[in-house]
């Protein structure tokens, strides 16, 4: 069974999917590990209740991103981490961890891209008014929800769709499809 960190920056509603799954029997992994960049993130508190280890850091408290990375990558060694799992990490990942993890990271991205990348992809749907969006899971490299597309399913979006709507249809999508994926590569 495969070894996991999940990085997150938020509430973490993926990491919990995550860890229902494993619970539940529909995802065989391990998770080893959070990494979060926010002390005071809901996703420290899911980690908590669950007993999983966690490394909290701010990014501001290290001289470079090396440096935090590096702080990373010992946790990740010491929990002997095969697999990393980006649930709403909100910092690009740098050379540190892309040069140990590579082809090991993935990425869930709530549009189907090459749509809507970056920051507040719900919100650009919305703008741009389309009526598909939808999530993708990628593969991590150097550039922003750049990597070769793992999965993508799409969500329709209705003529009064608001970004609290839309985002609420999106979650329910991720929470299925990202354990599921996560097991496809990892069993």
């Amino acid at each position: 069974m495969k070894n996991i960190a999940v990085f997150a920056s938020g509430s973490g509603s993926n990491f919990q999917a995550i860890i229902d799954a494993v619970k539940s029997g529909k995802l065989h992994v391990n998770i080893k590990l959070l990494v979060c960049d926010k002390p005071g993130a809901f996703a420290v508190e899911r980690a908590n209740t669950e007993n999983i280890p966690r490394f909290v850091f701010t990014a501001k408290n290290y001289n470079s991103k090396v440096e935090y990375e590096e702080d990373i990558l010992r946790h990740l060694k010491n929990n002997e981490v095969d697999f990393i799992v980006l649930a709403g990490y909100m910092r690009l990942i740098g050379s540190t961890l892309l040069g140990e993890y590579e082809g090991r990271i993935i990425n869930i991205h709530p549009s189907l891209l090459p749509a809507f990348p970056g920051k507040d992809a719900i919100g650009q749907a919305i703008d741009a008014k389309v009526k598909v969006s939808g999530v993708t899971v990628h593969y991590v490299d150097a550039g922003m929800d750049t990597g070769p597309i793992i999965a993508q399913k799409a969500v329709e979006l209705s003529d009064d769709e608001n970004i609290e709507s839309l985002q609420e249809k999106i979650h329910r999508v991720e929470h299925e499809l990202y354990p599921a994926v996560i097991e496809k590569l990892l069993s």
